[in-house]
């Protein structure tokens, strides 16, 4: 993709989306998001984007059909929300098969669809590459969404001749996020002195800090006709256990509460390490941030944004 391409974002009010959004401007794309809800952190970004319901079919209505290529990142993300109220799942599968829809329809031939590594479920092993996916492993009906999309998209590959490349995220983290994401929630908490919960005490988990995974998605787009049709892995490769985690962010702030163990919650994934040697492989892609340098980046930006309550 040449610069002055015009690229739409689905989700460009999200963590995700105005990183990506910011990143394709400075590189002197044309950029349009779509976002049910208006962009808090950027006034170029909300200016750029279209306030709309990807639910709705009307709503594509007013999208551009110009565009070069789809960037689909729009989703009820939080999986533990999915398992209290399974409609929020539903929501995604419908977004999915209208932006689909939208780019059949208006012959955009390139786009790129965010995934998950809950595709994974619990597997056998730690580790895993992108043909390792299970349905007997799937736990949540978030995961289940992120699975039928994946397949709707290899549907549309040979019905339609539609080859998108789907992107498998696993737990990103950093700037633009202000949500109870683990994370940002574990920083707040460290904050007011209060104890961190952590569900799950063997759970490992592979965070990813937002730079890294703007770097993969950046990659993708620019080497497109290369890789388009294939399936990877954008994550840190590097595994750490919630524990971990919690204790890192209170030496970070230096908080004084204390980490509290509970079962892990239903539909949650206990262990999972992404094996991004495809990525490095095919699209060069080197994750450059430890997880400790990404959280004193957040923590700083999170200092910036709101301050500590």
């Amino acid at each position: 993709m040449n610069k002055g391409r015009k690229v739409l974002i689905t989700g460009s009010s999200g963590m995700i989306g105005t990183a990506l959004c910011e990143e394709l401007v400075r590189r002197e794309y044309r950029v349009t998001g779509a976002d049910l809800r208006h962009n808090k952190w950027s006034e170029d970004v909300d200016r750029a984007t279209l306030i709309c319901d990807l639910r709705a079919r009307s709503s594509f209505d007013m999208l551009p059909k110009d565009i070069d290529m789809v960037i689909h990142l729009a989703a009820n993300a939080r999986v533990f929300y999915t398992v209290v109220e399974p409609a929020l799942a539903r929501d995604n599968l419908e977004m999915l098969f209208n932006v689909l829809e939208f780019c059949r329809l208006s012959n955009i031939r390139r786009s790129v669809l965010a995934s998950s590594r809950e595709v994974y479920g619990d597997a056998d092993k730690v580790s895993l590459r992108e043909d390792e996916v299970t349905l007997s492993n799937c736990r949540s009906p978030y995961a289940a969404t992120k699975i039928a999309a994946e397949a709707l998209v290899a549907a549309y590959h040979h019905c339609y001749g539609m080859a998108p490349i789907v992107l498998r995220f696993s737990n990103v983290y950093g700037k633009y996020d202000d949500s109870d994401r683990v994370i940002p929630l574990f920083i707040r908490q460290a904050w007011k002195g209060e104890d961190l919960t952590v569900f799950g005490r063997e759970k490992l988990l592979d965070f990813t800090y937002i730079s890294d995974c703007i770097d993969g998605i950046m990659r993708c787009i620019e080497r497109f006709d290369k890789v388009k049709g294939s399936v990877f892995n954008i994550a840190s490769g590097k595994g750490t256990t919630l524990l971990q985690l919690a204790s890192s962010i209170q030496n970070a702030v230096g908080a004084r509460g204390e980490i509290i163990v509970k079962e892990s919650r239903a539909g949650e994934a206990t262990k999972f390490v992404a094996d991004i040697s495809r990525a490095k492989e095919l699209l060069d892609y080197e994750p450059r941030v430890p997880l400790d340098t990404g959280i004193e980046r957040t923590i700083r930006w999170c200092k910036d944004a709101n301050g500590p309550d």
